[in-house]
């Protein structure tokens, strides 16, 4: 009886020991070596850099931009404000007096900012994203930015609007998602194209 019940531990500790392993040492290195191999910078956290080489955010990680000479995004509800350690939405639905309260004060703001653009603010610069942190805008709203961005500049908005065009996503694999601009990506090569306006990460993630 001992015996047997010995023998069956020992089966038991050996079979964890073995997944262990395999599981808890060799499969995570496996993936992270095949990750570093086939996918390199997403694995590093799709970090963008500026001119100088300097690391100024993620591809993947919205962040704000509030001056006239850069494409803000969308509100973000996390944290404080894109705060990337406190991902979150905030969770208040359609009916919610707050919501609509917040909306409307941020509509009037963007008019006010945006007294060139043509046609409504889109919704999309109003509402918070799922997780507070969406990078990226529809080019809709992106154009719609895009006369407050060229006279802070003291271009022409068809310059502005030619950046705009050139830094259009399409779907993931042609058919997943809609077509976006990221705003970070965007207003550095706003910086790139006609001078550095302010620090390019805005405030400083």
């Amino acid at each position: 009886m001992v015996s047997t019940l010995g023998s069956t531990l020992g089966i038991g500790l050996r079979a964890a020991l073995v997944t262990l392993v395999l599981t808890g040492v060799l499969y995570p290195l496996a993936v992270t070596g095949l990750s570093q191999v086939l996918f390199h910078e997403e694995a590093n956290g799709s970090l963008v850099t500026n001119e100088k080489g300097q690391v100024v955010g993620s591809a993947l990680i919205g962040q704000g931009f509030s001056r006239a000479g850069y494409f803000q995004p969308r509100p973000s509800a996390a944290g404080n404000g894109y705060d990337a350690a406190a991902s979150s939405g905030s969770n208040l639905g359609p009916t919610s007096q707050k919501l609509r309260d917040r909306a409307a004060a941020e509509a009037e703001r963007l008019l006010e900012e945006n007294p060139d653009a043509s046609g409504p603010v889109p919704a999309e610069l109003v509402t918070t994203s799922g997780s507070g942190l969406d990078p990226h805008l529809s080019p809709e709203a992106a154009r719609w930015q895009a006369p407050r961005v060229a006279r802070a500049r003291h271009v022409a908005p068809e310059r502005i609007l030619a950046v705009v065009d050139a830094h259009i996503e399409g779907r993931t694999l042609g058919v997943l998602g809609e077509p976006r601009v990221n705003v970070l990506q965007l207003n550095l090569a706003l910086d790139r194209q006609f001078g550095e306006g302010m620090s390019t990460t805005a405030e400083a993630p």
